[in-house]
């Protein structure tokens, strides 16, 4: 049997600041009271987790190194149902704080892509595979 990854963790600089945005912009249910190194995020299906990046090296006992300006390391990714969805979520997001990256525009693939990041520089996918699209002659 192959293993199953629980939770995807996080180190951020701001976990207070990571958190409104979380919370406010993109509307995710947090679970943290606003004490101690750690948040989680839930959604169903997995586990995202923040932690305060001061923290990290004393509990491993070794010096890390963190990327600068827009991280490419990863994304987060926020699949919605229809392709207006994501022109929709986009604006209000940017709206509300989040540094657009690239506007909705449609991939050869099939899919409506933006991106956006967040305080820090992470990227955050907001897109659709038009799953929720009415289907034409049904």
């Amino acid at each position: 049997m192959g293993i199953k990854f629980d939770a995807i963790g996080i180190f951020v600089k701001d976990l207070k600041k990571m958190v409104e945005f979380y919370r406010e912009v993109l509307k995710v249910d947090i679970d943290w009271n606003g004490q101690g190194p750690m948040a989680e995020f839930r959604h169903e299906g997995i586990r995202l987790m923040m932690f305060e990046r001061k923290e990290l090296e004393g509990y491993l006992k070794t010096e890390v190194s963190y990327p600068k300006g827009l991280n490419g390391t990863f994304e987060l990714a926020i699949d919605l149902p229809k392709f207006s969805d994501v022109d929709t979520e986009f604006e209000r997001a940017v709206k509300m704080g989040a540094k657009p990256i690239f506007s909705p525009r449609n991939e050869p693939w099939g899919m409506r892509s933006s991106f956006i990041a967040d305080p820090e520089g992470n990227l955050i996918e907001i897109g659709s595979w038009g799953k929720g699209e009415e289907k034409k002659g049904a």
